[in-house]
């Protein structure tokens, strides 16, 4: 008689995201800092990012968000 093989092994979770290496972190930290008024838009953005596997296209929304902010930035940097 054939016996059906059945796996033992656990199921495991997805692979988790990996981290960002603690350099990147800092110069990431120090690119937010210098958007000033605008990095709360940007991290927006990378939120999106993040949550869509990087797909641009269905984070436009952001992506204009920080285009406009940047421009008045430098509306106002000229006055």
């Amino acid at each position: 008689m054939d016996r059906q093989q059945t796996p033992n092994a656990p199921l495991l979770p997805p692979p988790m995201r990996p981290t960002v290496h603690q350099d990147d972190a800092d110069e990431e930290d120090e690119t937010v800092k210098q958007l000033k008024e605008c990095s709360s838009v940007y991290l927006s953005l990378q939120d999106c990012l993040i949550n869509s596997d990087r797909n641009w296209k269905s984070c436009q929304k952001e992506v204009q968000a920080l285009k406009a902010c940047n421009d008045r930035r430098q509306k106002d940097k000229r006055s």
